[in-house]
């Protein structure tokens, strides 16, 4: 009887020990996946929200959401810094703000693209930047990346 329970006993060792490396190598597995942009972002400031997707093959973002949505005469914000006088009416939200974005190979960066700023009416080359799962490098630049400005965003739960 006591030859069952140890052949027992190895027998749910072994079951264990070949789930807990199962287990370990699919950890492994997931940890060499960088994270991805696609998501919803908070702005640096906090005042505003972009959802990042998948455009055909390369990223963009549209503003999804504002602190402060309405102008001084309770009306919805709009964007009136474009340099395009038939663009100047179009409402804020839901704005596409980042365009063209492409990965580098191991995924951790995304460049070639670009963002646009309502503030000032301008569209810069951009470069998005994962720094782990939930925050996020965005590097707005004219020419070369050194020109340019950096925010944090952060992943939006």
């Amino acid at each position: 009887m006591s030859s069952i329970r140890m052949a027992l006993a190895s027998l749910i060792s072994l079951i264990c020990f070949a789930f807990a490396v199962s287990s370990a190598r699919a950890g492994d597995a997931n940890a060499s996946i960088p994270p991805s942009p696609i998501g919803v972002w908070a702005t640096e400031n906090g005042l505003s929200h972009v959802k990042i997707e998948d455009c055909g093959g390369k990223l963009c973002g549209a503003l999804i959401w504002l602190k402060e949505p309405l102008n001084k005469e309770r009306k919805d914000k709009i964007d009136s810094q474009n340099p395009d006088p038939s663009l100047q009416s179009r409402k804020l939200l839901g704005l596409p703000l980042l365009n063209g974005f492409v990965s580098d190979r191991d995924g951790t960066v995304w460049s070639s693209g670009t963002i646009y700023n309502p503030d000032d009416g301008k569209t810069y080359s951009c470069k998005l930047t994962m720094l782990d799962p939930k925050t996020m490098k965005v590097r707005g630049y004219i020419g070369i990346s050194i020109l340019g400005k950096t925010q944090i965003w952060n992943r939006v739960e």
